[in-house]
């Protein structure tokens, strides 16, 4: 994990990918609970037998799942020490190029793209690839928005 030792280090190093999280298997469990939190049954998702004779031979997680998986990810790769709180403040895009398959191995590489002094914090840019392992494209890519407070 990267450690920045304040907001200072962290704006020295926009413009830098960061590093990768630890893989995480996404599982028919979990895909199961997010799809009972948010009322999303669809039988790609749930239902390994119909899902078989699918267009992916297997359940698929939901695409806002992975996007779900981002912050975990994320406090894998770095921290801002000094930091009183962070915020998540929204997405400006998120893309979702590829299917994520029950079983799945997933990762994040992160990217600091940019950070803007508000009146709020410091409000930061980041890119974060989530990727399948061997898979050829991404499973999701989201710009990500966050506010530091120091």
């Amino acid at each position: 994990m990267k450690v920045f030792h304040g907001i200072e280090q962290l704006e020295k190093s926009v413009g830098t990918h960061v590093g990768f999280s630890d893989w995480h298997t996404v599982t028919q469990e979990q895909i199961a609970r997010f799809a009972e939190a948010t009322g999303d049954h669809q039988w790609i998702h749930v239902d390994p037998e119909p899902a078989k004779g699918g267009p992916f031979g297997t359940t698929i997680a939901h695409g806002y799942l992975t996007l779900s998986l981002v912050p975990m990810l994320v406090w894998q790769v770095y921290t801002v020490e000094g930091l009183r709180m962070g915020v998540n403040y929204g997405t400006n895009k998120v893309r979702f190029p590829s299917a994520v398959p029950v079983g799945s191995r997933l990762r994040a590489g992160v990217e600091l793209v940019k950070i803007l002094e508000t009146p709020a914090g410091h409000q930061l840019t980041t890119r974060v690839t989530v990727e399948r392992e061997g898979g050829d494209k991404p499973v999701c890519v989201a710009e990500t928005l966050s506010v530091l407070v120091a």
